[in-house]
């Protein structure tokens, strides 16, 4: 794993663009802190900050072809090199090092774009073609690692991390408002927007080449969409066989490594069937397993942890999280997610990375993507019930299943069918929107946004665009299809695996690898049929029929429970809350712009008033926290490292031969 950054054009001397550079990388220094190098030329300058895992003595970055053409610098891994190194061996090609990086590169120089759909990874690179003057950029079907880019006087600036193009000379730093719209809507952006003005990012699946002063930006995956039926033909049991043989293979490639690879342990399904895997295909190793525990019973799942620790007698290493501790580092998990946050769980996750780096482990496999793929989330279920609900609008009934899906919300418990039909009722008869799984939770959401002072909200109405594009894509295929498509575009792709993902990992040098998300399980997910997923409300159906005997059955059969934090509670009553009033003042709210100081006021108020709260109301708090702290830290405050801090003394410097122009 690494952070890496470049730019083409010169800044006006070697130097200038050496000093810039460094600049860069020192700011992500954190996503790479082994070692770093640089490339420069006449007309581009390449780094990367590396965390060594695969060839840790020779992978050295920015890496050369051994014909001089073409240079890379790469964040992430390409779990299947070794089968790629042999092919493209068979072809002729010569390799200096061990690493997947020079692997990818030569494949690239093989194939070119079509590389991309051999490669089962997680990565983000940019390719320097010296003969072409022309730079590649890529990033992964999924999004697992980020990529962000701009243009600046025909001049292409991109990075790991927004933070390193703003140290870039004469990039501004400002709120793009229709960005923020987005997220006080879907929780994240939609892809490429950012929250940031003129920076975007390479969206998941796409390619990026730069040349001649021009950008061809163009999509090499997607995720499938069927229909209800799928098109998978076998039972029960042969779909459990080549799910557990894609999913083995998966985590077999995932654990390549030449530094020893850790596993999250929830105390969920997901994780759990990936920890007895990995158990599984790695027998003889000693396996650390890494949780987080809440002080806060309503949100601890650590004896269903506990229980997986007795079976595969693991390791196990677990961390607390307080009230303290969610609004004592929540200006640290902004910072890292470099866009509000709507809910605090980045704050456990970027505790539970902690651990696992204190420890000294690199790598940890996760079981994200699993909701996504087979069923799993209450959103998927809470269309059942409104899809069911809408064929008779006026039951009483129909409604009071909802009031059993989400039992963690105390305002749902106690609510009649009178207001449940209030609470859920929104556009409930528009079943044809391909769109219609995500109705509701969006306009609940996007309540944050009635906040916004009028002169920069309300320009254009996300969701009816985002209907219009999706349209012909989604009308012909099932409900859940549908639903899966939009929580793996959306959520799962900008908030799930940045907010908590990526972010929090790589913020203590850590990287997560996800075999839910291999593409080739999320492929044979999207076959199957809706009732291997979801029948009735049960949910991931195929998943607990194949590993139930596996797993202790207060694991394996208990009812998805959503991963969640304590939301406005930390910040209204914590010790270590002392900067939130001063965030929330109405001197604050007016000096950012973005939030009507009198709606925050009014909402404060409200929330401290010791009663109980909508989850709404709490979200509401903490997306105008953290969009005061986002402002606070990249645009009011934000300090750009000085010449004398950078990190050019352990950098490993590559500079082009004079030869290398002349291809």
């Amino acid at each position: 794993m690494c952070g890496i950054a470049g730019f083409t054009g010169r800044l006006g001397s070697w130097g200038e663009s050496r000093k810039v550079l460094n600049k860069m990388l020192t700011r992500i220094r954190y996503r790479g802190p082994d070692e770093a190098g640089i490339f420069i030329d006449d007309e581009v300058s390449l780094g990367s900050a590396r965390l060594s895992i695969v060839d840790i003595s020779s992978g050295h970055q920015p890496l050369c072809d051994d014909t001089g053409r073409y240079w890379i610098t790469f964040n992430g891994e390409i779990f299947n090199y070794p089968e790629l190194r042999s092919d493209l061996e068979e072809r002729g090609c010569r390799f200096s090092t061990h690493s997947d990086t020079e692997v990818l590169l030569l494949a690239f120089r093989e194939y070119g774009p079509d590389c991309l759909n051999m490669l089962n990874g997680q990565f983000a690179f940019a390719v320097w073609d010296v003969k072409r003057r022309s730079i590649f950029l890529a990033r992964d079907r999924v999004g697992i690692r980020p990529l962000f880019y701009t243009f600046r006087h025909r001049q292409l600036l991109f990075a790991s991390e927004i933070k390193s193009i703003f140290e870039f000379p004469g990039v501004e730093r400002r709120f793009d408002y229709q960005g923020l719209e987005q997220v006080y809507t879907f929780w994240t952006t939609l892809s490429p927007r950012t929250v940031f003005e003129d920076i975007v990012e390479l969206p998941p699946g796409h390619y990026l080449r730069f040349e001649n002063g021009q950008a061809e930006l163009k999509k090499y995956w997607e995720p499938s969409v069927v229909g209800s039926d799928g098109v998978f033909r076998g039972s029960m049991e042969e779909a459990g066989e080549e799910l557990e043989s894609l999913l083995t293979d998966a985590v077999k490639l995932r654990l390549r490594a030449d530094v020893p690879v850790g596993s999250y342990l929830s105390g969920g399904l997901d994780s759990s069937v990936i920890a007895t895997l990995i158990r599984k295909n790695s027998p003889e190793g000693l396996l650390q397993t890494f949780s987080i525990g809440f002080a806060d019973r309503e949100f601890d799942e650590s004896s269903f942890q506990d229980k997986m620790v007795a079976q595969l007698k693991t390791r196990h290493h677990k961390a607390f999280c307080s009230s303290n501790d969610i609004s004592e580092y929540f200006p640290t998990a902004v910072w890292h997610s470099e866009m509000p946050l709507l809910r605090t769980a980045p704050v456990p996750m970027f505790l539970l990375s902690r651990l696992v780096r204190e420890n000294n482990i690199k790598v940890v496999m996760t079981g994200e993507g699993a909701d996504e793929m087979l069923g799993g989330y209450n959103i998927f279920k809470e269309m059942i019930i409104r899809r069911f609900w809408a064929r008779y609008p006026n039951s009483r009934f129909r409604p009071l299943l909802l009031s059993k899906l989400y039992p963690y919300l105390s305002q749902l418990k106690e609510l009649s069918p009178a207001a449940l039909k209030m609470f859920f009722g929104y556009r409930l008869k528009d079943v044809d929107s391909v769109l219609y799984s995500h109705l509701l939770r969006w306009h609940n959401t996007s309540r944050i946004k009635k906040m916004m002072l009028p002169g920069i909200s309300g320009k254009q109405n996300f969701v009816d665009w985002l209907e219009g594009e999706w349209e012909s894509l989604l009308s012909n295929a099932g409900d859940l299809a549908k639903a899966q498509y939009i929580e793996t575009r959306i959520f799962m792709s900008g908030y799930l695996l940045s907010s908590q993902g990526d972010r929090m990992a790589m913020a203590n040098s850590v990287e997560g690898r996800y075999p839910f998300l291999d593409h080739r399980v999320m492929e044979f997910c999207a076959s199957l049929p809706d009732d291997f997923k979801l029948s009735g409300l049960k949910e991931k159906v195929l998943l607990k029929d194949r590993f139930r005997n596996r797993l202790p059955h207060e694991v394996a059969d208990r009812a998805k429970q959503a991963y969640r934090a304590p939301l406005a509670g930390p910040f209204l009553n914590s010790s270590k809350s002392g900067y939130v009033y001063d965030l929330l003042s109405p001197q604050t709210t007016k000096s950012a712009g973005v939030f009507d100081d009198k709606s925050v006021s009014l909402l404060l108020a409200k929330l401290k008033n010791g009663k109980a709260h909508s989850e709404t109301d709490q979200m509401g708090l903490v997306a105008i926290l953290s969009t005061h702290l986002l402002w606070k830290q990249f645009i009011e405050d934000f300090q750009p490292i000085s010449d004398n801090n950078t990190n050019e003394t352990e950098l490993r410097n590559t500079v082009a031969s004079q030869s290398s122009q002349n291809l």
